[in-house]
């Protein structure tokens, strides 16, 4: 009887729809806007962490969406002038209560739990060989915070049973998002107007960047422990019939509010923390990646090789001796700290996203002859003379008889001085002798190695003496 009960309530209420627009916008936005969830490891179908976290950055939108379509569903018996009605049938307040609450919350999950199974699946059939639970977590937590949402709206409106109270609603949790968000997702520096722990409230993350990070579990059992009460809260307003059990409502939100504050960390770093399963460190010889990158080892390994040869022939006793993909965090814009030992591999770079073959062999003896001690990448930008120096020497390492960039020269003002400037500095060096090109190398890595940007624009340009 419930069962036939509940299939009615599906097909008759709004509650379908609100796990519509969480699956339909949820896709609309990954597969319509070609957006950074895209690009680099840390992209939405790359792993499954991150697979989950940009998932979960959505309920930035969805959540206080769905508190708002929970109120209008809980408005259902108000217009309608039933519920008067209703209170006088035998059936109990709590039982009439989880019929809508069950059909809201079957939506939210089947919409949600598509849109993870969307992305799992694109992670599967991807090029990662890294599986780990810990994204579950996440995705649990999240399903959890739209039935929560849902079912407290759904309750409050029940309680205050006014057309205002779906679009007040949806303002004051929106309000309440955009406030908690504003936090430092490198889980380096704790940023924003709201304490940390009082952000994390809300069970929106920031913009997932690096494929390593990950949310820690005094997180998940904080944030569960909140929702918990607020989907109590909703329920018991929900099936109240008396002024007393309205009030009596509120104190699982407020016990589980200061319960999670009491477990959630003060700190973000401490929020955001490293996989450490994830960024183990696997190697082939004297090259190694991470767990979660394994899958480029072998191609990695094969090129890593061949460079290191280069660099030996080039550079003697100073060749850097082994090839690591750089697992340590850093904020946006923060130099890379750089060893003349190691060859430093970042695959969100762009010299490394999607190089093989004779490319990668190429990014991996630039690294090593003139590391970029700055950000390359799509999430951070950077120069272009950064890579026209690194062009440079390259083709002076394997000899080529002209210069040949390591990527595309762009089209803007900007990057055709800068390459003008390297097709000079490049007929200057192939015409002094052997002796004064070694220095110019020398110099080049030194200024490299210093994060010095200026000493390499005076290379570049020819105003550093040679």
């Amino acid at each position: 009887m419930n069962g036939r009960v509940l299939r009615i309530e599906l097909r008759r209420s709004v509650a379908p729809w609100a796990g519509v627009v969480v699956l339909g916008g949820s896709l609309a936005v990954f597969f319509l806007i070609d957006g950074i969830w895209w690009k680099g490891t840390a992209g939405w179908t790359a792993q499954w962490t991150a697979m989950a976290m940009w998932t979960r950055y959505l309920l930035a939108f969805w959540w206080p969406l769905v508190v708002g379509m929970g109120a209008v569903y809980g408005l259902r018996e108000s217009r309608s002038r039933t519920a008067e009605l209703l209170t006088t049938t035998p059936l109990p307040a709590w039982r009439r209560a989880a019929l809508p609450t069950g059909a809201m919350a079957l939506a939210l999950v089947s919409g949600f739990g598509l849109v993870v199974l969307v992305g799992g699946v694109q992670v599967a059939l991807g090029r990662t060989t890294y599986t780990s639970l810990g994204w579950l977590p996440i995705s649990l937590v999240a399903a959890l915070a739209l039935v929560a949402g849902a079912v407290f709206g759904m309750g409050v409106a029940r309680a205050l049973p006014s057309v205002l109270t779906p679009p007040t609603l949806v303002v004051l949790f929106l309000m309440m998002t955009g406030l908690l968000l504003r936090q430092d997702g490198s889980g380096e520096l704790p940023s924003g107007i709201a304490p940390n722990r009082l952000a994390q409230l809300s069970p929106t993350v920031v913009e997932p960047r690096e494929m390593l990070l990950t949310l820690s579990g005094r997180v998940h059992l904080g944030q569960t422990l909140w929702l918990l009460g607020l989907l109590a809260t909703g329920f018991v307003l929900l099936s109240a019939v008396t002024r007393r059990a309205r009030l009596l409502g509120v104190v699982p939100v407020l016990a589980g509010a200061a319960l999670a504050l009491l477990v959630l960390p003060a700190a973000a770093r401490d929020t955001y923390v490293v996989d450490k399963a994830a960024a183990a460190l696997v190697c082939d010889g004297p090259v190694c990646v991470t767990q979660a990158n394994r899958s480029r080892l072998p191609e990695l390994a094969l090129r890593g090789t061949e460079a290191l040869r280069v660099l030996r022939d080039v550079l003697g006793e100073q060749a850097p001796h082994s090839v690591r993909e750089d697992n340590r965090l850093r904020a946006l814009g923060e130099d890379r700290e750089l060893s003349p030992d190691v060859v430093l591999v970042d695959f969100d770079e762009r010299l490394f996203a999607d190089a093989t073959g004779e490319v990668l062999t190429r990014a991996l003896i630039s690294q090593g002859l003139a590391p970029n001690c700055h950000g390359y990448s799509d999430r951070e930008g950077g120069g272009s003379e950064d890579v026209a120096l690194q062009s440079i020497a390259v083709s002076w390492a394997l000899h080529d008889s002209q210069l040949r960039p390591l990527q595309e020269k762009g089209a803007d003002v900007y990057s055709q001085k800068t390459w003008a400037d390297a097709d000079a500095a490049w007929q200057k060096l192939m015409a002094v002798s052997p002796a004064e090109q070694r220095s110019w190398i020398a110099q080049l890595r030194a200024a490299t190695f210093s994060c010095s940007r200026h000493g390499q624009r005076l290379l570049l340009t020819g105003e550093a003496s040679r």
